[in-house]
């Protein structure tokens, strides 16, 4: 698939199969989420996997808009240097990338708004992260129990314009 075929066709998953993400297609998702451009090539980031079945229960539990976490092969949680500018433009970036690679193997995902959120800093405590970082975003990735078609999107000449924002 080309690139944009994947960005037109990429949509959120929220029922997985009970199936493996082999390591090496797992690892090369997250490579490219460390082949993200970030902030002066800060590169700041720190992506945490989770697989463990009681941890993405408890993430289940803890994040109101995720109830369908436990279905997932995996969780991705991307924190960054609580101290840095553009974290969040960094690890949205990262998180696009990854989102993106895994359309690729046929892997879907699901975004779970998480900076700042009444979630966070639970998820922060669950996963053990040290004082000088903060969560940013997490995604789930599976391979998908859903087909789901393109929700009504506007249409270009509704959100374009040239020059001036009118």
């Amino acid at each position: 698939m080309n690139t944009i075929e994947n960005i037109k066709t990429r949509r959120s998953i929220r029922k997985y199969q009970q199936k493996e993400i082999p390591r090496e297609i797992m690892m090369d998702i997250l490579d490219c989420g460390r082949l993200t451009p970030s902030a002066k090539n800060a590169q700041l980031w720190r992506f945490v996997v989770i697989t463990d079945r009681a941890i993405k229960e408890k993430l289940t539990q803890i994040c109101k808009h995720g109830k369908f976490i436990n279905e997932a092969y995996a969780i991705i949680a991307i924190f960054y240097d609580k101290d840095v500018n553009y974290k969040v433009e960094d690890a949205s970036a990262a998180t696009q990338n990854m989102m993106l690679a895994a359309w690729e193997y046929g892997i879907g995902s699901c975004w779970i708004g998480s900076y700042q959120r009444d979630h966070s800093k639970q998820v922060e405590e669950l996963l053990k992260c040290p004082d000088n970082y903060e969560l940013i975003t997490m995604f789930t990735l599976g391979y998908p129990a859903e087909t789901r078609e393109a929700r009504n999107k506007k249409q270009l000449d509704e959100i374009i314009s040239f020059n001036y924002f009118i």
